[in-house]
């Protein structure tokens, strides 16, 4: 499927509502094409809340064991959306927002660290009746599914990492440059600069509609001075010594042309974990599950039946 599903949906929009629809109403375009994304993975948009007040909104669809995914900086649970039609009759796939992202809450005077949104999660695994998962995570959401395995290795059969952060005594990329200049490439105030997010993390993009992409860049924009603040308390929380020697089975997996942290970044962690395996994509960037997906999901599933 290397036309990507998005390309389907965008058809079928233009085709259901005329090209005009898409500029006259934009927002409603992009809820129609990611609701018939939803629909065609067989994910289901559901919430939850916790004992503390904070409600997720998560989306939960497939069949198998449970395999809890968890987007990276910035982004939302239609990370995986994609990817989730080529799992869907291997895995039950549960994919939340992170509290301080997307639908979920976004409470300002609580701590957003991985060990913090680890704890949060734990709570909503056990509110969901679930034992033991697989846990997978992009970009700190792979920072956040390690320090989930350090804190309950009993509960987690194993990782799938992808592009993660926390390691950060590895190379530095082009984002650790930029920021050394004080730019920040992850962060948009207006619709311009999360275009400009949006090919900065991804070599092969989705190819979505300028209008829709616009759409989109509201919810980072609404959410910027939250986002400084998470940043920050990522950048400073190091997974490697929580991680060292971890015995989970773990998939590494790290685009070639990754952008926003170094592909050299995979040989440490893989001394990290020694019980894991790499595979390096060519040709993909930070995000393998929205540039790659059919690919990415096939290695994936290929590791699940080695387990």
């Amino acid at each position: 499927m290397k036309k990507m599903i998005w390309i389907v949906v965008v058809i079928i929009v233009l085709a259901g509502a005329g090209v005009g629809f898409l500029y006259i109403a934009p927002e409603k375009a992009a809820e129609i094409s990611f609701d018939i994304t939803r629909g065609i993975a067989g994910l289901e948009k559901k919430t939850l809340t916790l004992p503390g007040g904070e409600t997720y909104v998560y989306l939960e669809g497939g069949k198998g064991e449970p395999t809890l995914l968890l987007h990276g900086f910035g982004a939302n649970k239609d990370n995986f959306t994609l990817m989730a039609w080529h799992l869907k009759n291997s895995c039950h796939i549960i994919a939340p927002d992170h509290i301080g992202f997307g639908e979920s809450s976004h409470p300002r005077d609580v701590s957003y660290g991985p060990i913090a949104q680890a704890r949060r999660l734990h709570q909503f695994v056990q509110k969901l009746g679930l034992s033991k998962i697989h846990i997978g995570g992009s970009s700190m959401g792979g920072h956040i599914a390690m320090t989930y395995a350090a804190l309950y290795p009993d509960e987690v059969k194993s990782m799938w990492l992808l592009d993660p952060g926390g390691v950060w005594s590895a190379p530095e990329g082009e984002l650790h440059k930029l920021l050394a200049e004080g730019v920040n490439p992850l962060i948009a105030k207006n619709e311009d600069e999360f275009a400009r997010i949006y090919h900065f993390t991804m070599s092969k993009p989705p190819p979505i509609p300028r209008p829709i992409i616009d759409v989109m860049a509201q919810e980072r924009i609404n959410n910027i001075e939250l986002e400084k603040k998470i940043f920050k308390e990522i950048k400073a929380d190091s997974v490697e010594k929580r991680i060292a020697g971890l015995m989970i089975p773990t998939l590494i997996v790290w685009g070639d042309e990754d952008r926003a942290i170094s592909v050299k970044t995979a040989p440490i962690l893989h001394k990290l974990l020694p019980n894991s395996q790499v595979i390096i994509m060519k040709g993909i960037g930070h995000l393998p599950m929205v540039e790659a997906p059919r690919a990415t999901a096939k290695d994936y599933l290929k590791f699940r039946a080695s387990l």
